[in-house]
């Protein structure tokens, strides 16, 4: 693996149950455990395999037409069982239109084609999690 292909962020805790997430570029998300304003984990996972999508989908349709309406829902339920916690039924659900005329026509014919590449091919995030790819944990020394 190269150092271009590295992508990562550093997340600190800011106070009981609120972290705040950095990436490479600067940028700060904060989140926390539920218990307050902010988004939990589960949310942001169902954020990011939505907005994956939502990018790879909008890069296809976009050169045709501006869409009047680009929503997505990403769903699932949080399963808690003898494995432990997971999610389970995931499903994203796309509501896009596009206004009249040739531009949109366009986008609108070539919007299954987009939204079936970005989950077969395109989107790392659900591709990732349909792959089952394993997660490495460690503790390394603070001081």
């Amino acid at each position: 693996m190269t150092t271009d292909s590295l992508r990562s962020v550093t997340v600190e805790r800011t106070g009981p149950g609120r972290f705040t997430a950095t990436n490479s570029r600067g940028e700060k998300l904060t989140f926390g455990t539920g218990s307050g304003e902010g988004f939990t984990p589960v949310e942001l996972f169902l954020a990011a395999i939505a907005g994956c999508s939502a990018a790879d989908v909008d890069a296809a349709t976009g050169r045709h037409a501006e869409p009047s309406t680009f929503s997505l829902v990403a769903a699932g339920h949080k399963v808690q069982d003898e494995g432990g916690n997971s999610m389970t039924d995931l499903e994203v659900v796309f509501s896009v239109a596009f206004p009249e005329g040739e531009g949109g026509d366009r986008a609108r014919a070539i919007l299954p084609r987009a939204v079936k590449t970005s989950h077969d091919r395109l989107c790392t995030v659900s591709r990732t999690v349909e792959a089952g790819t394993p997660v490495t944990v460690k503790v390394v020394d603070a001081d």
